[in-house]
């Protein structure tokens, strides 16, 4: 709320209503020795144009810096009006659509995200979204332990060059309720992980098998292989994808003969700003003989009586989460502000104008790559094909490289030396269509001076 509304005298009208003598007389039941009698620290309060004076230098001391940092999350252009319609009454508020009759707006724009995200990532259903990538990437691993009937072992194969952060809270979240993960090697010289890393594994009871792409070295795997391997010996497969890759890239429901059986990632590329970490949301889709196993709401179009389409929440009733441990996950308020974000951002740009941010975004990170390797102390560790992220090594410590660049107003990348310390003194860059080519010339030069 950006004011309080409540003059002096609607605030003795609302204590006459309820009896009360005055705001205090509420709080009496708190010990007097446990309540604040002033607040010292606290100045005096200031003007609308004062505090917007305020907040503007607080800002700027963060400064302006050029960032070609990704591993996850990517700043892109988001159009003006994705957030001055998602700010609007009608979808700011109005996120828990329980009574249909009364939220047919939030339930079909939600239905029509369902549709976008289906038809981005080449799969039959989708739910109305999660917290985000990471969390998406743990509930699609349970799901596919209540999926796969057959298997027992809750043991799920996940190659290195999955984010390791997704990994990590994967396995927060899902390792207490009996899952397994297990890591599958890169192969060294590609930086990507061979459909003959997971022959140790052949025969066994393997629930599912992971595979992310592009991977987080921003490499393509060879997601049909893999695929089929995972089929082949009786497992599932769960796609972890960059959504905005997907308007160049295969989709997983066409990887392999069969396609995958569960897609996940972070929603973020598709209009919501980096936010210093968030929000974001996650996603998921699946094949339709699944979608009892799927956590979080999922919406239905229908017509009613009179041959009117409507909207509903479907497939789960609310009372299911009281099933305990046989439930899926009870996720539903969650991040539906930035699902209309999403949707919006989607339908403003269509498949042409996703297509051209991606390509841009692929194509300046092969300038950005181009331009870096020219300094000396910088090379290109893994040369395949690539989205928008590049693996580069230096001659020096990263974190001390990082700082120096931070200096001179460039955020670099991300330092890969915590995650992955066989690749050295490793740096993953990134450049999205936001970067220009001046952009990169000002980082490339400010890299020759660091490394001098």
């Amino acid at each position: 709320m950006p004011f309080i509304p409540h003059t002096d005298s609607d605030v003795q009208e609302m204590l006459a209503a309820i009896g009360a003598p005055a705001i205090d007389s509420l709080f009496e039941e708190i010990p007097a020795n446990l309540r604040i009698q002033s607040l010292a620290g606290i100045p005096e309060a200031l003007t609308e144009m004062e505090i917007g004076r305020l907040m503007q230098t607080r800002a700027l001391r963060d400064g302006r810096p050029l960032n070609f940092i990704g591993a996850g999350a990517y700043e892109h252009h988001i159009p003006a009006a994705v957030w001055a319609i998602v700010t609007r009454g009608e979808f700011y508020s109005a996120y828990t659509p329980y009574q249909a009759e009364a939220s047919q707006g939030t339930l079909q724009l939600l239905y029509e995200y369902q549709t976008m995200m289906a038809s981005l990532t080449g799969m039959q259903v989708s739910n109305a979204s999660l917290y985000d990538g990471a969390s998406a990437l743990a509930e699609g691993c349970l799901m596919a332990v209540r999926a796969h009937r057959k298997s027992k072992s809750a043991r799920i194969l996940v190659p290195t060059t999955v984010n390791p952060t997704y990994l990590e809270v994967s396995r927060a979240i899902a390792e207490g309720q009996r899952l397994n993960f297990e890591t599958v090697p890169y192969t060294p010289g590609s930086g990507t992980t061979a459909a003959a890393a997971f022959d140790a594994y052949k025969g066994q009871d393997i629930t599912a098998v992971v595979i992310q792409q592009p991977n987080f070295f921003g490499l393509l795997e060879d997601v049909d292989a893999i695929t089929d391997w995972a089929h082949a010996n009786n497992a599932l497969v769960i796609a972890v994808v960059n959504p905005l890759s997907l308007a160049i890239l295969k989709p997983p429901g066409e990887w392999g003969a069969k396609g995958v059986d569960i897609v996940v990632g972070d929603g973020q590329p598709l209009g919501v700003p980096l936010s210093s970490g968030g929000p974001y949301f996650g996603f998921m889709t699946t094949r339709m003989e699944y979608v009892r196993q799927m956590p979080g709401r999922i919406i239905g179009r229908t017509v009613d009586l009179d041959g009117k389409p409507g909207f509903t929440l479907t497939l789960q009733a609310r009372e299911q989460h009281i099933r305990r441990s046989k439930a899926t996950s009870n996720i539903c308020t969650n991040q539906g502000l930035l699902v209309t974000a999403a949707t919006i951002h989607m339908s403003l740009l269509g498949a042409t104008g996703l297509e051209q941010v991606a390509a841009s975004s692929q194509c300046q990170t092969s300038e950005l790559v181009k331009a870096l390797t020219k300094v000396q102390g910088v090379k290109l560790v893994f040369s395949g094909p690539r989205f928008h992220e590049a693996v580069l090594q230096l001659d020096r410590q990263v974190d001390e490289v990082l700082e120096a660049l931070a200096q001179r107003g460039v955020i670099g990348g991300y330092d890969l030396s915590r995650s992955y310390p066989e690749l050295g003194n490793a740096l993953l860059v990134c450049a999205t269509e936001t970067r220009t080519n001046e952009d990169i010339a000002v980082y490339a030069k400010a890299l020759a001076e660091v490394m001098k």
